[in-house]
C-alpha cells in the first residue's frame, strides 16, 4: 500500500478508468460491464495463464429466477429465490446481509442480458436441482451455462488459458456420462457427446465448453470483441491511495514496475488463496488439498486488508472430498461418483460418518468436523468399476502410481481390503453388513443417503429401491483414499451490495472494490446450488462496474 498523494494522473504509466485484478469469472464480469458502459478497462494477471479457477471449474453459474427460466416458462420468483435463500444461507454475518442476498438476486437478470448483447451464448442445466431442493423456495434447473463453442476463434490465446483439456461437454451431461454403459439414458448421453465432438472435428472447430468455455466465452466478449487489454504474468504489488481513495494499483510487467491509474476503481477478483499452505494453515488448521488454481495466494486480500478492509468468513472454504493425489498430480474432486451405489465412505476406524451422497461443502464440513486428519476411504464393489465412469480413475498411470503411493488398495475380501488400508476388518463388516440391509430396504437409517432430489440426480435409477444405495456384496472390492479438498476459499473482503470494500465500521473505501474468491461470499457458509461460487462472482461483478460507471471520476 502505497500514499500517493502527491501523485496526479500524468505520473502513472498508464492510466483505465477500471482496473480489474485476475482474469476468472469476477474480473470479465467486471471487465465486461464496465466496456458495456464505455469505460476503459485494463485486466491484470498474476500468472502466466488466463481464466482462473472459472476455466478449471464445472462452469455452471446458479442464477435463480434467471431471464432463461422466464422464457422457457419454468416457474421461479425473486420471492421463491429469496426465501430458500434465507432457508439455506441464513444469517451468518456481513457478507450475508439480506442486502446483499437481494442484490445477488436482482443483479442475475442484468448480467445474462449483458453478457448476451456481447455474444455469450446460455443454455440452462435444466435437470440439475438445487442442492436442498426440499427446503421452502427449493427448484430445479436454477443453473446456466454456456453453450460449448469454437475455441478457435480466439486464436494463439487459447494457449495461455488456465484449463487442463478442451472438450465439448456440458454441466448437465456429467450426472448421465457416468453411466453412460449402465443406462439407457446414459447411454443416449454418451452417444450425443460422440456425435458433438465429432462435428466439431468434422467441422474443423475445437468445441469447448464447461469451465474452459465459460472463460473462452468471456474471452471473446471482453478482449476480442470489446478490445480490452489482459496483461498475464503482471501481478499485483500494490494499492496507490490518495487521501483514503484507491487510486491505481503498482504491477509488475515484463520485469519492470509499472503504475497504472483508475479514474472510476479497482476490482479485485484475484482467487482466494487455498495454494498458500501459511494461510490454510492458520485460518483453517489444515494444509489442504485445493483443486483450484495454483496461482490463488491471497495477495489480493491481503492488500486490501493493509488498506483498512474488513475481512470475513476466512476460516471456511468451498469444501469437499478429494481422492488423495499422487506425486505431480492434483487431488481429484469427486462429485457424482460418490452418489453411485454400491461404495461407501469411511473414517479411519471403518465407520460410516456421514450421507456420502450429500452437496460436497457439507460432506467436507462433516469431514472436518469428524476428524481434520482422517484419512478416509471410499469403500467400492466390483460393480461400482465395472458399471460407472469414475473420473479419478480414467488414466491408468495414475491408477498405477495410486497404488504404489497406498491412495488405492484392492482385496477379494472386505477382511483382506481393511488389512491392507489399516482398518479393523470386523468393524469394517459390521458396517458394510449395517450399509448393506439399508441398500436392501431403500432407506438409510443413519444418514439419510438418497432421501433428497439432489442425492438421486447422481444415482442410478435402474438400481431399486434407491438409486444411490447397492449393497457391496461382490469383490474384488476396493479402497480409494479421500482427503478433505476443496474448490477454493470462501473467505475474504467484506463489500456492499455493490462490491465496495468495506472497514470495520462499516465505511466504504473509495475506489476499492471486490468480487469472486477475493471477497467473503454471500453463500455464507453454505451451497445453495450447481454454481454458487460463478454464480454471484459475475453477479456482483457486473454490478461493481455499474457502480463505477455511476460513480464520479
Amino acid at each position: 500500500m502505497t500514499d500517493a498523494s502527491a501523485r496526479s494522473a500524468a505520473t502513472f504509466d498508464h492510466t483505465y478508468d477500471v482496473v480489474v485484478v485476475g482474469s476468472g469469472g469476477a474480473g470479465f464480469a467486471t471487465a465486461l460491464g464496465a466496456a458495456d458502459e464505455g469505460l476503459s478497462v485494463l485486466l491484470l494477471e498474476g500468472s502466466a495463464k488466463w481464466g482462473g479457477s472459472t476455466a478449471m471449474s464445472g462452469g455452471g453459474m446458479w442464477l435463480p429466477d434467471n431471464p432463461l427460466m422466464r422464457r422457457a416458462g419454468v416457474g421461479d420468483s425473486r420471492e421463491e429465490a429469496l426465501t430458500y435463500l434465507e432457508a439455506t444461507v441464513g444469517d451468518t454475518g456481513r457478507a450475508t446481509s439480506r442486502e446483499r442476498k437481494e442484490a445477488f438476486v436482482d443483479g442475475v437478470e442484468d448480467f445474462v442480458t449483458t453478457a448476451e448483447r456481447h455474444g455469450m451464448v446460455f443454455a440452462r442445466s435444466t435437470d440439475y436441482p438445487d442442492y436442498y431442493p426440499e427446503l421452502p423456495g427449493g427448484k430445479i434447473g436454477r443453473a446456466i451455462e454456456v453453450k460449448p463453442l469454437n475455441a478457435k476463434t480466439i486464436g494463439g490465446w487459447w494457449k495461455t488459458i488456465n484449463a487442463p483439456a478442451g472438450m465439448p461437454i456440458k454441466t448437465d451431461d456429467v450426472w448421465l456420462l457416468g453411466r453412460a454403459w449402465s443406462t439407457p439414458a446414459g447411454f443416449v448421453r454418451g452417444a450425443q457427446f460422440v456425435f458433438r465432438a465429432l462435428g466439431g472435428v468434422v467441422r474443423g472447430q475445437r468445441l469447448v465448453g464447461i469451465g474452459a468455455g465459460l472463460a473462452t466465452s468471456f474471452l471473446r466478449a471482453v478482449v476480442l470483441n470489446n478490445h480490452v487489454p489482459l496483461w498475464l504474468n503482471s501481478p499485483l504489488e500494490e494499492l496507490l491511495i490518495t487521501d483514503g481513495r484507491v487510486v491505481g494499483v503498482r504491477t509488475t510487467r515484463d520485469g519492470q514496475s509499472v503504475t497504472v491509474g483508475a479514474n472510476r476503481g479497482v476490482m479485485l477478483a484475484g482467487g482466494g488463496f487455498d495454494h498458500n499452505t501459511e494461510w490454510r494453515r492458520k485460518y483453517h488448521g489444515i494444509d489442504g488439498s485445493p483443486s483450484g488454481n495454483p496461482a490463488n495466494l491471497g495477495r489480493p486480500i491481503e492488500l486490501a486488508q493493509q488498506a483498512g478492509a474488513a475481512l470475513e468468513l476466512m476460516d471456511d472454504a468451498w469444501w469437499g472430498g478429494s481422492i488423495a493425489a499422487t506425486p505431480g498430480h492434483d487431488p481429484s474432486f469427486i462429485v457424482g461418483e460418490r452418489s453411485l451405489p454400491y461404495s461407501i465412505i469411511v473414517d479411519a476406524h471403518g465407520d460410516r460418518f456421514a450421507n456420502e451422497s450429500e452437496s460436497y461443502v457439507d460432506l467436507g464440513h462433516h469431514m472436518l468436523e469428524h476428524d481434520k486428519d482422517g484419512p478416509y476411504w471410499m469403500i467400492a464393489d466390483a460393480r461400482h468399476a465395472r458399471r460407472y465412469l469414475r473420473t479419478f480413475a480414467l488414466d491408468p498411470k495414475n491408477n498405477k502410481a495410486m497404488r504404489e503411493a497406498g491412495i488405492m488398495a484392492k482385496g477379494r475380501t472386505l477382511a483382506e481390503l481393511a488389512g491392507r488400508i489399516g482398518i479393523d476388518p470386523a468393524r469394517l463388516q459390521e458396517t458394510v453388513d449395517r450399509f448393506n440391509g439399508f441398500a436392501r430396504s431403500g432407506v438409510d437409517g443413519d444418514f439419510g443417503r438418497g432421501n433428497s432430489a439432489y442425492d438421486r440426480y447422481y444415482g442410478d435409477p435402474t438400481v431399486h429401491p434407491n438409486a444411490c444405495l447397492g449393497p457391496l456384496e461382490k469383490g474384488p472390492f476396493t479402497a480409494y483414499k479421500v482427503v478433505i479438498g476443496d474448490l477454493g476459499t470462501k473467505g475474504g473482503v467484506v463489500t456492499d451490495p455493490d462490491g465496495r470494500a468495506l472497514r470495520e465500521d462499516g465505511t466504504v473505501i473509495d475506489g476499492l472494490y471486490a468480487a469472486g474468491n477475493n471477497s467473503a461470499s454471500v453463500m455464507g457458509r453454505t451451497y445453495p446450488g450447481p454454481g454458487s461460487t460463478i454464480g454471484p462472482a459475475v453477479v456482483f461483478g457486473m454490478r461493481a462496474a455499474r457502480h463505477m460507471a455511476r460513480s464520479r471520476a
